[in-house]
């Protein structure tokens, strides 16, 4: 028979609970009035008793992590604690759990119209894994509602809505991997939305543990248990927060604090990002890669950065990290002299481990820089890429600046301007294998994401110690919950195919779910044969409005997947290309909303409109920050669409052809391939890169598109602009283009101005209203008769 395991309440202190039963104990901690995190130890290890991704409102971390015993940075506010016989009660003025002391199975609930409504139970039968009764490591189990949605858990494949599906959380290099189906993948955030449509409530788990782990939300049925979902960890403790919203929206935003803040980037980084595996493994990588440099120039395509591939550090036909193929690029200086020169950044890619016969390979053997042996003080060997090797070990504090040195004295001293981190995601397969823990020994497998974060927070030290007053950009492949605070990341190496644009659209906003909001995909599909003139028109339709925007491949048949590989097409993706750099400026302001206030750039439709059931349909839409919806075709051969445009007060513009619509009306739009079919809010001012746009003009000219409400509304919007490039903007130097707009049936009332100690690089911005509008239009006081182009000098 199996029994339960009967606590009961010990201490009350500092915002905690503890309960203990005999050798177990669980704590609570109130910690927001909305945040409550529930922790049962298991092992006893100094590390596991650190956070390197619940860092609220941070920045950075320190290198060793958190305490999580510190809860300075929580508001822990006032609550109120019910004993009972059976069971205790805890609750704030919005959150409230009933726990019961025989098994510890918690009930959460909140508040509707002053009533505490339930929103969530533990399973009744075997909940945790006490005594390891259910086995080894960690398990949660709580019960299943038929009308619960799940979201989140990263970057994912397959639905949106993760219900009925099984995960595991595990980082591996899945290169080509199929974007429906694959899983795992390159992430580790064991954290999900659940939002019940009957209650119309959502909230959060995130579960505190780095170990490899799997999520089950419906896959699995057992007659003796009733409908329920599972996280088991096959290592470390049980730490998890509960997070109310009761929006999805206030879930995602309250995750993205907890986790910390999105890193501001450099504006360079939202342009055009060059990239293919096969120039640098060319044996003649520097002329390959100054004919990309002249083939922009020669066809007129605005392009930022490049992402210089591991090419550039074979010895023979592997590759060696901070090691330079002069072979292949006989004067690095030059070549990257002559990216600078046509106003091309260059990012570097870096990997963390050193192959067997690398030339520096014995020296940090010798200094204990790399995982160890499980039996040994021996570096531990794996299996990576062209041959074996071994992961350095980034919680060696030597081990660390090791890498920061090299970062600056290989790559940062030549001129490179930021890293790619790569190939990160520490697939050591022994467990037992040990890492040094800051001097307390742990292994790996209890941190293996922990050593991603790491590489990608000492590549950032590096930046900035070596670029102090210049942002530091990073890419990370890999990564953990928080992971936003340092990189953008991107999705990896997809596979070329119509229904990867599909499902990368929903792994991305996976990712959007789950705090990462700076992400992008590789567009045109990495592995696999070259797309097609359609399929890669769409990919870029597509790719134009994530943060991330690169074209990036390693195609079968050694072709290169570039803007002008079809020379039949490059009137139409040159426009694609510039239509990019038109919307920079709005992506600019969505990001810097993502540093500030924790909004995420790309959202699914019922992020904002939750009150339109409809939007929780499957669906291939996303919005880019609150007002624009982008309506991309995923299909091959299709010259039209079906569009829905969720429900809302104001009602929608299309972008083509400034046609207004009512909200919630279906569409069936034609797309054929020059078109996107694209919606703004009415009410929305979305600030552009306005005049002529070219891979030599760098002039910035400012425009701002005004979609008027239809009827009576009013709306101001704060447009913020800064240097886009020094960290001078945390010293206040920035300005707000403000804007004013205000509609009744007669007139659109604008007003202008400007706020700020930053001087803006323009003089004046060009208000561009729909052609369908008839209304008289008043600027700053000055009566304009239906004109739909008005400069306003600033």
């Amino acid at each position: 028979m199996i029994k339960d395991v009967h606590f009961q309440v010990d201490t009350v202190e500092n915002n905690t609970v503890t309960l203990k039963s005999n050798e177990i104990e669980a704590h609570v901690y109130i910690l927001e009035e909305d945040v409550f995190r529930v922790f049962i130890p298991k092992e006893d290890h100094p590390l596991l008793k650190r956070t390197w991704t619940i860092t609220p409102g941070a920045e950075d971390v320190s290198a060793e992590g958190r305490e999580k015993s510190d809860l300075s940075p929580f508001s822990l506010p006032a609550f109120e604690i019910v004993r009972g016989e059976k069971e205790v009660e805890i609750y704030t003025n919005r959150l409230r759990v009933v726990i019961e002391l025989a098994g510890l199975k918690f009930q959460w609930f909140t508040k509707v119209n002053n009533q505490w409504i339930n929103i969530a139970n533990d399973r009744k039968t075997q909940n945790y894994n006490f005594n390891d009764s259910l086995g080894t490591g960690v398990y949660h189990y709580l019960e299943r509602d038929k009308q619960d949605n799940y979201y989140g858990l990263g970057e994912k494949g397959g639905p949106f809505n993760k219900v009925g599906k099984r995960y595991r959380m595990k980082t591996i290099d899945a290169m080509g991997y199929d974007a429906e189906n694959t899983d795992p993948l390159y992430k580790h955030i064991p954290y999900y939305i659940t939002y019940n449509e009957q209650t119309e409530i959502a909230y959060g788990l995130y579960y505190d543990n780095y170990s490899d782990s799997v999520f089950d939300l419906g896959n699995e049925l057992d007659n003796y248990h009733g409908l329920y979902r599972y996280y088991h960890a096959a290592k470390g403790d049980l730490d998890y927060y509960f997070i109310l919203g009761p929006r999805v929206k206030e879930v995602v935003e309250s995750f993205s604090k907890l986790t910390g803040k999105t890193i501001m980037p450099p504006k360079w980084s939202l342009g055009y990002s060059g990239s293919t595996m096969t120039y640098t493994d060319a044996p003649d990588a520097q002329e390959q890669l100054k004919k990309f440099v002249d083939s922009c120039k020669e066809f007129d395509i605005p392009c930022d950065s490049f992402q210089l591939s591991s090419g550039y550090t074979s010895i023979g036909d592997k590759r060696y990290v901070f090691n330079w193929d002069y072979s292949k690029i006989p004067s690095p200086t030059n070549m990257i002299d002559n990216f600078h020169e046509n106003g091309i950044n260059l990012c570097a890619n870096i990997k963390p481990v050193l192959l067997k016969d690398h030339p520096l390979y014995d020296e940090l053997a010798e200094k204990n820089f790399f995982i160890k042996a499980n039996d040994s003080d021996q570096p531990e060997i794996s299996q990576f890429w062209d041959d074996i090797g071994s992961y350095l070990d980034f919680t060696n504090k030597e081990a660390f600046d090791w890498w920061k040195a090299k970062i600056k004295e290989q790559l940062f001293s030549f001129g490179i301007d930021s890293t790619w981190n790569d190939n990160n995601e520490y697939e050591i397969w022994d467990e037992r294998a040990k890492a040094d823990g800051f001097g307390n020994t742990i292994p790996v497998s209890y941190i293996k994401p922990i050593q991603t974060m790491l590489m990608m927070k000492a590549s950032y030290e590096a930046q900035r110690e070596f670029y102090p007053n210049t942002r530091p950009y990073l890419i990370s492949r890999s990564g953990a919950a928080g992971m936003q605070k340092y990189v953008q990341t991107w999705s990896g190496d997809n596979f070329t195919e119509w229904k990867t644009i599909r499902y990368n659209i929903k792994m991305g906003l996976s990712l959007s779910m789950s705090g990462v909001y700076n992400f992008g995909h590789d567009v045109g599909g990495f592995s696999g044969k070259a797309p097609d003139p359609e399929l890669l028109i769409r990919w870029i339709q597509n790719g134009i409005f994530h943060p991330r925007f690169t074209i990036h491949s390693w195609n079968e048949d050694k072709t290169v997947n570039v803007p002008w590989m079809y020379p039949e097409y490059l009137d139409l993706i040159r426009g694609l290309m510039k239509e990019r750099v038109k919307w920079i400026p709005f992506i600019y302001q969505t990001v810097h909303q993502a540093h500030k206030d924790y909004k995420p750039i790309l959202t699914p439709t019922l992020y904002h409109f939750d009150q339109d059931k409809s939007t929780f349909a499957e669906n291939d839409d996303f919005l880019l920050g609150e007002k624009l919806l982008i309506c991309n075709v995923v299909e091959q051969g299709a010259t039209e669409r079906d569009v829905y445009l969720p429900e809302n007060q104001h009602g929608w513009y299309e972008l083509d052809s400034d046609q207004y619509y009512e909200g919630g009306t279906d569409l069936t739009v034609e797309a054929p391939l020059d078109k996107i079919p694209m919606y703004a809010q009415a009410g929305s001012i979305l600030p552009i890169r306005d005049g002529e746009i070219s891979f030599n003009d760098n002039k910035e000219e400012r425009g701002l598109l005004l979609f008027p409400f239809r009827h009576t509304g009013e709306i101001e919007e704060w447009i913020y602009e800064d240097d886009g490039n020094t960290m001078n903007y945390q010293d206040g130097e920035y300005t707000y283009i403000k804007v004013k707009m205000a509609c009744d049936e007669q007139l659109v009332d604008i007003k202008t101005e400007i706020a700020g100690d930053y001087k803006l690089p323009f003089d004046q911005v060009t208000l561009h209203l729909p052609k369908t509008e008839q209304r008289t239009i008043k600027v700053n006081d000055k009566l304009h008769d239906n004109q739909h182009k008005i400069v306003v000098e600033l």
